[in-house]
């Protein structure tokens, strides 16, 4: 499960930092196609390694059941969000720039 929170995490902490002030939602998923191309193809990736018996066997990984794979996602998610707040407050004065 650490190796997919980690790999989740650092997708979704790219996405919010394409931008120093701007928020994702605003600038929009394609406005970078091939960065959205990488993240779905790393994303892709992950779940091979997760789902496929070969790549179980390679990376000594286990499928992860759908309450596991939630966490992970929760966990990636989080700092997603964390990075969007302090974008917003960074563009409301209220934080550092």
């Amino acid at each position: 499960m650490v190796f997919t929170v980690l790999t989740l995490a650092q997708l979704a902490h790219v996405l919010a930092i394409r931008s120093e002030r701007d928020s994702l939602f605003s600038m929009g998923l394609w406005s970078n196609r091939l960065l959205l191309g990488a993240v779905v193809a790393t994303t892709l990736l992950q779940l091979a390694i997760l789902y496929v018996p070969a790549l179980n066997r390679i990376f000594k990984t286990a499928p992860l059941d759908a309450a596991e794979l939630a966490v992970c996602v929760s966990g990636a998610a989080v700092i997603f969000f964390a990075v969007e707040i302090e974008k917003w407050m960074v563009r409301r004065r209220l934080g550092h720039a």
